[in-house]
């Protein structure tokens, strides 16, 4: 079974998501053993923030390692799981709220497609950018 950056990597979805976990030096970590659940946000998310953000976060490796770090939850959360959550401590530090009524939403990010097991985690795919406050 492939890791989550190997997944995220052929998935073709999440181009922007690998440029970036790149960029910020984490493609080791998140090719660890884990366990991680990570909220990955699609090319169409990244490409919802104001213009220029993506390249301006690319060129701030702590604030892209900040926002990215924001995505990713220690542990092997199911969508299961999640649906007995209120929040979640990131490995950033700060929690993301959870609210399953309705479908899942993290912050302001809807779960699009949840449950994509990957060999050291989970990812759970949503359609925005969380960014910690």
């Amino acid at each position: 079974m492939a890791n989550i950056v190997e997944i995220a990597s052929s998935a073709g979805s999440f181009n922007t998501l690998v440029k970036a976990v790149e960029a910020a030096g984490l493609v080791e970590v998140l090719s660890g053993t884990g366990p991680f659940t990570v909220f990955a946000p699609t090319d169409e998310a990244f490409a919802k923030l104001p213009a220029g953000t993506v390249e301006s976060l690319l060129n701030d490796v702590p604030k892209l390692k900040a926002v990215l770090t924001y995505h990713v939850v220690p542990g092997r959360v199911t969508a299961a799981d999640v649906a007995g959550l209120t929040s979640a401590k990131t490995v950033h530090g700060q929690e993301i709220t959870i609210d399953a009524n309705g479908g899942v939403k993290v912050d302001d990010a809807r779960v699009i497609q949840a449950d994509v097991m990957a060999s050291n985690g989970v990812i759970h795919v949503i359609d925005s950018v969380i960014i910690p406050r």
